[in-house]
């Protein structure tokens, strides 16, 4: 027998922070699976639940809806895939000058780096060239 917990509509939108509505039209897209039963006797489970967190916590990272269903399309295994660039793509770039002429430049998101790595990466970038400019003045 299946012990699992189920939910109403309200209740699960409780749980993931959001308006019924928007439960609603997520399920309807198909971002999240269809409810067990029909009209006022359909029911959620804790697949639910976790579907709408998901969705939740990839908006919050800024994330299209768009690319919301094609990362829930893909198959749950290592880091997120890289965003598809399209016409009309808006990217963040971080720029390090090293030195006159030696220039740096990554996309974070793509590259799978948190700013803290961000900032050790161009520390050691910057640490590593001052290491070998400095070695060429040294006879």
């Amino acid at each position: 027998m299946n012990d699992e917990r189920t939910y109403t509509l309200d209740e699960i939108a409780a749980l993931a922070e959001l308006p019924r509505r928007t439960v609603r039209y997520y399920i309807q897209t198909g971002l999240v699976d269809r409810p067990q039963g029909a009209g006022k006797g359909a029911w959620y489970t804790s697949r639910h639940v976790e579907q709408l967190l998901l969705i939740r916590k990839w908006q919050l990272a800024g994330l299209s809806l768009e690319r919301i269903g094609e990362l829930l399309g893909q198959p749950a295994t290592g880091p997120l895939p890289p965003t598809p660039r399209r016409p009309g793509t808006v990217e963040v770039w971080s720029h390090l000058v090293v030195a006159d002429g030696v220039e740096l430049t990554l996309e974070p998101g793509r590259a799978g780096l948190t700013p803290e790595q961000v900032r050790a990466f161009f520390r050691a970038v910057t640490q590593a060239y001052a290491r070998i400019h400095d070695s060429e003045d040294t006879p």
